[in-house]
């Protein structure tokens, strides 16, 4: 019998980040800060806004791109956010989470060869959605001390004549850094010049705590060659609902939409209802989360330094990042030590990257007093490691 796998599928990487996960839920006593996952729950005027469309029977398909009310409300959340004006009809459609508005993007814009320049340390689905989409990736490795930020010389250097997308991942998952306006500027100069399409994801967009979060689709002469991938997931606290949308030139938009008619239909229709209520009404109920993860970063930012580990300060999303490196071990030996000896699990930074080799991406998606007991026993399980030297 002959082999019936896709070799491009067999060759993909499995994600790395829950690897440690299956063993933390038969560990006793064990604490998890590896899932990006936010530990509030989702604001009660969501959840009573999908139950009611429940008891309402609103149990159909929706149209392909989405209801027409929460595209409508998406393009008003984008307009008072970030000063973009977005055709809700034709500009805008429904995904089942920030990840399916990827794939698709990908999918819909890649011919076979072409190049998607990937910074990293980076979301783990990019790679291999650029790979499945026919695309080749190019790497670019961000370094700590440009804070993890894109430079204009580390994409040029990447740029080629196949070179058709840039993803741009800020606020970014794992490091927590942002890219500020200026930034954004020197960047979308290159783009422009280049002549490159960017899938700029936004999903972190609400928790930032420097400076308001600015979208490179705001820039001049960007709108036009940015699809802006957002969701519900984080700021609303509604990962299970599966729900993300994309923005984007009515043309890359309509294919989009074409490959999600055949593939998945619609995004999940009780989901769709609640969220109209989130963007409505949800501003307050963000803004309380924000204030808490931000406690939270400082306190994590605060004990780094006690224990003195060393840890560049993120200004997004709700990971820290520290380095490593002293101990000369990989991450991936670090993180299985720590979860051995302190029942302490954490996500090694080589599952975003080779280059993250010597971090580790630490989540604070979680209560006080969850950061503050894993603290002790990281700095417990630090100071064993410095006695040994």
């Amino acid at each position: 019998m002959r082999n019936f796998l896709s070799d491009k599928v067999v060759g993909l990487k499995p994600s790395g980040i829950r690897k440690f996960f299956d063993i933390v839920t038969e560990m006793q006593d064990a604490i998890s800060l590896g899932v990006g996952e936010p530990d509030f729950d989702t604001p009660w005027f969501v959840r009573d806004e999908g139950i009611y469309s429940l008891e309402r029977g609103r149990t159909f398909y929706t149209s392909n791109a989405g209801l027409k009310d929460l595209r409508y409300e998406i393009s008003n959340y984008i307009k008072r956010t970030q000063g973009i004006e977005y055709d809700a009809q034709n500009e805008i459609i429904v995904t089942v989470g920030g990840s399916e508005a990827i794939d698709i993007c990908l999918r819909a814009v890649i011919n076979d060869g072409d190049e998607v320049i990937i910074p990293q340390p980076s979301y783990v689905s990019y790679e291999p959605c650029s790979v499945l989409a026919g695309a080749n990736p190019v790497i670019v490795e961000l370094k700590a001390e440009n804070e993890f930020r894109l430079t204009k010389e580390e994409l040029l250097s990447a740029v080629s004549e196949k070179t058709k997308v840039l993803i741009l991942p800020y606020p970014n998952n794992p490091t927590g850094a942002i890219m500020e306006q200026k930034d954004l500027e020197e960047i979308a100069k290159v783009l422009i010049e280049k002549d490159i399409l960017v899938l700029s994801d936004e999903i972190y967009s609400a928790l930032t705590y420097k400076d308001k979060h600015v979208s490179i689709a705001a820039l001049p002469g960007m709108k036009e060659r940015t699809i802006l991938i957002n969701g519900f997931s984080k700021a609303y606290a509604m990962t299970g609902w599966r729900l993300g949308y994309a923005c984007g030139p009515k043309e890359i938009i309509s294919q989009m939409t074409k490959i999600h008619q055949y593939a998945i239909m619609c995004a999940p229709t009780t989901s769709q209802y609640a969220a109209v209520q989130a963007l409505k009404k949800g501003d307050e109920a963000v803004e309380e989360m924000r204030k808490s993860y931000n406690q939270r970063r400082r306190f994590l930012m605060n004990a780094f330094k006690e224990i003195g580990l060393q840890c560049f300060e993120p200004f997004g999303a709700f990971y820290v990042f520290p380095c490593i490196k002293e101990f000369n071990m990989t991450s991936e030996e670090f993180a299985t030590k720590l979860l051995m000896e302190e029942k302490v699990a954490v996500v090694p930074g080589t599952a975003f990257g080779d280059c993250a080799e010597g971090f580790l991406r630490i989540s604070y998606a979680y209560s006080l007093e969850t950061l503050k007991e894993a603290m002790f026993r990281i700095g417990r399980f630090v100071q064993k490691l410095r006695d040994k030297k």
